[in-house]
């Protein structure tokens, strides 16, 4: 087993915040798991998970195992750590991954900070990566370096969007009852074809339901059912909560997950998940202006037209820069109001190169100049504003995207309000769209 504990903190930690719980039961969960709880009598498990990571993705259709296609330019299983290591009683995360694809793991671990993830070697099959997985908390293995939890979670590498809750009920109730898993609805019936081809049976779809992960056990329970498994067990089979009643006679608990509990599996589902992760990073944009907040000025209406616009986005002052950035925004409209170049547009950026924050999403940053050609030459103004072609490719190193957009001024009301309603159109194209194909170009509202 290898041990790989990145260096530094950052976003990997502050990025917990950017999918919040709700509910005072969610919110007594991280006490109560955490250690908190137990000053109040109760007994809180110490809990581990296990990724099994050593699939080639046959079904993807591509050349690069599913779990390292990339989402916005990073790689797909390090979301799904990323939402586990956000969860704060989890302590060890052991992830099975392929002799050959050890290296490009450490990378990824290292890559994007990600905290207290081991490493060791995957199986053949997903029963023998579990399994390899576990003897690295087992106590009886030699050289194990980690700790033996009472509960560990067992989830996919490719189920990038588990929450909290989730997680909380399969481990509260595997306490409890031994086992448990996350279940949902059958969408299409399922049939079971003869010999020959034809239809024999079909299942009452009601009366089923689809075995989803995450699912969790008392370790001494899950582990025993290994070591005891079958070789045609372990070659063949796909459910862990059958081998926990097959080998240990334990029923596990079957709890209801939730929609984001999806698998990606095929092509399609790499698009529907990076759809997913631009709609979450994406409700909130911060205005950074160059002018007191109380001004009456062009640049205020522009910020009150992207509120009236955008309903459904959180749109803020960026008063307390170091603040909003520490709760995670990762959308930012520069307005420079007072000057013709990218001064404000330049501090920005620094700040935002020196946080981080662009580590584990891509950050978008829409520099807006309003175009005063009554008192700036055309001329002069136009050759300032080029230059962010050049800042553009310079802060893309860092996962930052640049966007110009030019707005003329001073014109008539109602022509400036069909500006402004244009700009806060092109703005909320940018944030979601996130093209990186647009970077440093100066569009015009």
């Amino acid at each position: 087993m290898e041990s790989w504990p990145p260096g530094g903190s950052g976003p990997a930690e502050a990025g917990r915040r950017l999918r919040g719980l709700h509910g005072a039961d969610l919110a007594a969960s991280a006490s109560l798991l955490s250690g908190a709880g137990a000053e109040a009598g109760c007994s809180a498990p110490a809990v581990a998970a296990v990724l099994p990571a050593g699939g080639s993705g046959e079904r993807m259709g591509v050349p690069t195992p599913k779990q390292f296609c990339p989402i916005l330019e990073r790689p797909l299983i390090s979301y799904t750590l990323q939402a586990l290591e956000r969860v704060s009683w989890i302590k060890d995360i052991v992830v099975a991954v392929t002799g050959e694809n050890m290296e490009a793991m450490k990378y990824i671990i290292q890559r994007y900070q990600h905290k207290g993830i081991s490493l060791v070697e995957s199986g053949v099959t997903r029963h023998r990566s579990i399994f390899n997985g576990l003897k690295a908390l087992a106590e009886d293995q030699p050289n194990c370096r980690l700790s033996k939890p009472e509960v560990v979670i067992i989830h996919d590498a490719v189920r990038p969007f588990v929450e909290e809750d989730v997680l909380f009920k399969v481990v509260t109730a595997a306490k409890e009852h031994g086992a448990a898993g996350a279940i949902r609805p059958l969408v299409s019936t399922v049939i079971s074809p003869s010999v020959d081809g034809c239809l024999d049976h079909s299942l009452e779809r009601v009366r089923h339901r689809a075995s989803e992960m995450p699912q969790a056990f008392l370790f001494d329970v899950i582990y025993e059912a290994y070591q005891q498994c079958s070789d045609y067990d372990l070659e063949f089979g796909t459910e862990c909560l059958h081998l926990a009643l097959k080998y240990c006679h334990i029923k596990a608990k079957l709890i209801e997950g939730s929609p984001d509990l999806w698998k990606v599996t095929y092509k399609r589902d790499l698009y529907a998940a990076e759809s997913i992760i631009k709609e979450r990073i994406s409700q909130q944009i911060c205005v950074v202006m160059d002018t007191k907040e109380d001004e009456e000025h062009v640049g205020h209406r522009l910020k009150e037209m992207l509120k009236n616009e955008l309903n459904h986005v959180k749109v803020t002052s960026g008063r307390d820069l170091q603040q909003i950035i520490l709760e995670q925004c990762y959308n930012f409209v520069c307005v420079n109001v007072m000057t013709s170049d990218f001064e404000e547009t330049q501090k920005l950026l620094n700040m935002l190169e020196e946080s981080n924050l662009s580590i584990l999403y891509p950050v978008v940053v829409i520099s807006v100049q309003f175009l005063d050609y009554e008192s700036v030459p055309f001329g002069q103004k136009m050759g300032n504003l080029m230059q962010i072609r050049e800042f553009a490719k310079e802060v893309k190193k860092t996962n930052i995207l640049l966007y110009g957009l030019l707005v003329y001024y001073p014109q008539d009301e109602q022509k400036l309000q069909e500006s402004l309603r244009q700009g806060a159109t092109i703005i909320a194209a940018l944030i979601k769209e996130r093209n990186s194909g647009l970077i440093g170009q100066l569009l015009v509202a």
